[in-house]
């Protein structure tokens, strides 16, 4: 288009509706230009280039037809600019300038559009500066994947307006309001707390999932006050997501920690950084000398940032403990000393897939932008398909949606490895029977058609109890269609936490077995661990508890609270799911007493006399690590494993299995303390989500209270039924206070109506 070409040739034309990542509108007309030979101005926008044409952007033609436009927008625009939250940044207001009259030849009244309430995070209080350019419009229906917002009426009548009674609650909804040219659309966190001039901006890296987006951290008078995106093509193009955007509010949280604190005689004292280390040490030299090395445990999650996984590990070693691990959710280690796990292959490829193949990944909601990615190469024409427990609308258009008990996910990429080989005229592996039924035999078609294949492994998919097994065949299958093998990383960190080594040679699940003294680095088991309740049964049965966070936590388990700063308060590296690390520096001080944490640790390691910790800077950290100067850590990563292919067949679906998803805004400490993102249809709390056949035989609805029990916990939840899921499985979400009490994420699980439990518990008690 011509405006594209003039882009590239560094010719500014104004516009307003154009956004080089939307589809063409062509409705806001500013792009008026002078075609040689056309009758009358042509939009640049929406006018293809042809050979010899000649095009001019600055005549008197195509500029009066610019300023005539301008004028009609602001014939109901309601100039109020000195209280417009986007003044100073107003695509209009700049534009006005050069392009609006310093009068106007209208008299009569202005409409007014009556303001919308859109949810706790995207405000529409203003939508009398609306100019209907529809750039939301197009990116909740093209990229976000869900219409959210659409324009009803026509003429001086037309008005962008949510569903009836609906908010704002994709995912990706917070970037409506960057790509909003006027005032119509703002941040309803931000709102009124400051003027764009008065910012000063930071580059950083988000510490959420594993995409790493690059994200502008906006401060004021020491206090973070926005997060925006910052460009980058190769990793999150131009958006982030709600959680990278709002997420900071919970850096000025009532629960922050400030201060080092001691808990003596079962109340806590606020100390100094000394007496707090000093007694972290002594009791740690204590339970070594008594119990020896291994009754020490160090665990963290892989939101730390490299610097702080690598200190923690040589602190660990320097103590004499292997007890470390960054991975809290996962239960099988088979593919240790084998598999450093990323996503095999650069982010920007996914867009261009042809077909893929996703094993259990609450896509949506765990990877948001790669889910984006997803999204358009199957708008492209790719094929996409998913193995999982449940058939939440990952908004993408399935072409294979095979939805199994987690049980079973063997079973299916069974029947998928067998579709296989029978495709490429091949026997099926030893000990698989060669049957398959149509869904394998969509998978296999979609992965031996293209050329650019992959087959991801999510979340789920390496929480489960059999997850080497399904790397396993996963592998088989990518390598028999000449797919690459990738894994949907789950944290920040993750591939970070494998570079650092900080893992035992010889792990366990996290907490299966008790410990005297735990260090908990940015980790609450309660919501963080595959088993909770073994979690704190282990932590309240330890001799000493050192809790390192930002935030007040584990008062009933810990004798130790050091705060340390979150990522906006610190320096550090994150290395994202493709194997780029990323650095970056602390955007304000950390708050109170808070210290960084490898700072934290540094000094702990001082004070225990060990060697080798005289580090003066985070980045001397990182340059041991990965090298000086290294950015790309792909020559330390690999997905190939040496576990065994093998088969399973479906059972029988008689017991019932609990699948646990962690919820988007229950991820990590941060977005559990974000007020705005606990405010949304998100946060809300889980419900025990039920088969219709299960709903049936308990006599349950929608809304009533069902008890579910694992091991020897209980939740009281509100039931929902969902006729899509397996008869056999219970979906009940994990890293929330409300399903805390319960145990592992997979497994045996059971579900009574509330009526029902309570008369089970009084005959038991009679009994």
């Amino acid at each position: 288009m011509v405006l594209e070409a003039a882009n590239k040739l560094g010719t500014y034309i104004p516009h307003f509706c154009y956004h080089k990542k939307l589809s063409i509108a062509a409705n806001c007309r500013m792009c008026l230009v002078e075609v040689e030979k056309a009758p009358k101005p042509l939009p640049a926008c929406a006018t293809p280039v042809s050979a010899g044409m000649i095009v001019r952007s600055h005549s008197e033609k195509a500029v009066r037809a610019q300023k005539s436009v301008m004028e009609f927008l602001l014939i109901n625009h309601p100039l109020d600019c000195p209280i417009c939250d986007q003044g100073g940044e107003c695509q209009l207001q700049d534009l006005a300038v050069g392009y609006g009259k310093n009068n106007s030849r209208y008299e009569e009244e202005k409409r007014v559009v009556v303001p919308k309430q859109a949810g706790p995070l995207v405000s529409m209080k203003e939508m009398s500066r609306c100019i209907h350019c529809t750039r939301c419009v197009r990116f909740g229906q093209e990229v976000a994947g869900v219409m959210e917002l659409g324009m009803l009426g026509r003429g001086e009548h037309a008005e962008i307006t949510t569903f009836v009674g609906e908010a704002v609650s994709s995912e990706l909804s917070g970037n409506m309001i960057d790509l909003c040219p006027v005032g119509a659309l703002t941040s309803k966190p931000f709102r009124y707390s400051a003027r764009t001039w008065e910012l000063s901006r930071r580059k950083s890296v988000s510490p959420h999932d594993g995409l790493g987006a690059n994200l502008i951290v906006q401060v004021k008078q020491g206090k973070v006050k926005r997060v925006l995106p910052l460009e980058n093509e190769a990793i999150n193009e131009c958006w982030i997501s709600d959680k990278d955007r709002f997420s900071y509010e919970a850096l000025d949280s009532a629960e922050r920690l400030t201060q080092p604190m001691l808990k003596q005689g079962g109340e806590w004292k606020q100390v100094d950084w000394q007496t707090a280390l000093e007694y972290v040490a002594h009791g740690l030299k204590n339970i070594k000398h008594e119990h020896g090395a291994d009754a020490i445990a160090s665990y963290a999650t892989a939101h730390s940032t490299l610097e702080e996984l690598v200190l923690l590990k040589k602190l660990s070693s320097g103590i004499g403990s292997e007890n470390i691990d960054f991975r809290l959710r996962q239960t099988d280690f088979a593919l240790d000393g084998q598999v450093t796990p990323w996503l095999g292959m650069p982010i920007a490829d996914v867009s261009n897939l042809q077909g893929a193949l996703v094993i259990g990944s609450f896509l949506r909601k765990d990877h948001p932008l790669l889910a984006t990615r997803l999204r358009a190469a199957v708008k492209n024409g790719a094929k996409l398909s998913l193995i999982h427990a449940t058939a939440d609308d990952s908004l993408i258009t399935v072409a294979n949606n095979i939805v199994a008990a987690p049980s079973d996910w063997l079973a299916a990429l069974s029947g998928i490895v067998s579709a296989v080989a029978a495709a490429k005229g091949e026997a099926a592996p030893a000990g698989f029977p060669g049957e398959f039924d149509d869904a394998a035999k969509g998978v296999a078609a979609s992965l031996l058609a293209g050329e650019q294949k992959a087959v991801f492994l999510g979340n789920a998919a390496v929480h489960h109890p059999q997850a080497s097994a399904i790397a396993a065949a996963a592998q088989w299958i990518a390598n028999a269609t000449g797919a690459k093998l990738g894994y949907l990383t789950e944290a920040a960190n993750t591939v970070g936490g494998y570079i650092a080594g900080a893992f035992s040679s010889q792990p366990a699940a996290a907490f299966s077995v008790p410990k005297k003294a735990y260090l908990l680095l940015n980790a609450e088991p309660e919501l963080d661990a595959a088993n909770p309740q073994q979690a704190v049964a282990a932590l309240k049965g330890a001799e000493m508890v050192v809790v390192m966070s930002a935030f007040k936590h584990g008062a009933d388990y810990a004798d130790v609270l050091l705060p340390i700063a979150p990522f906006a308060e610190t320096s550090g590296t994150f290395v994202n799911c493709e194997g780029r690390a990323q650095s970056f520096n602390g955007t304000v001080k950390p708050l109170g007493d808070a210290r960084p944490a490898w700072k934290v640790l540094r000094v702990l390691g001082n004070i225990l006399g060990l060697p080798g910790f005289d580090y003066e800077t985070s980045e001397a950290i990182r340059d041991e690590a990965l090298g000086a100067g290294v950015a790309d850590v792909t020559a330390k990563l690999s997905n190939v494993s040496r576990v065994a292919l093998t088969s399973a067949s479906f059972g029988s679906g008689e017991s019932l299995e609990r699948i646990a998803d962690v919820p988007i805004y229950f991820s990590d400490a941060l977005v559990r303390r974000s007020a705005p993102l606990q405010a949304t249809v998100d946060a809300q709390a889980p419900q025990a989500v039920i088969s219709a056949a299960l709903a049936g035989q308990l006599g349950v609805q929608s809304g009533d209270l069902v008890q579910v029990l694992q091991g020897s916990g209980a939740a009281i939840l509100a039931a929902r039924v969902d006729n899509r899921l397996p008869a056999n499985v219970v979906r009940v979400s994990a890293a929330h206070p409300s399903t805390a009490t319960l145990g592992d994420m997979f497994g045996a699980i059971s579900v009574a109506k509330v009526a029902a439990a309570a008369a089970v518990a009084n005959a038991g008690g009679a009994q």
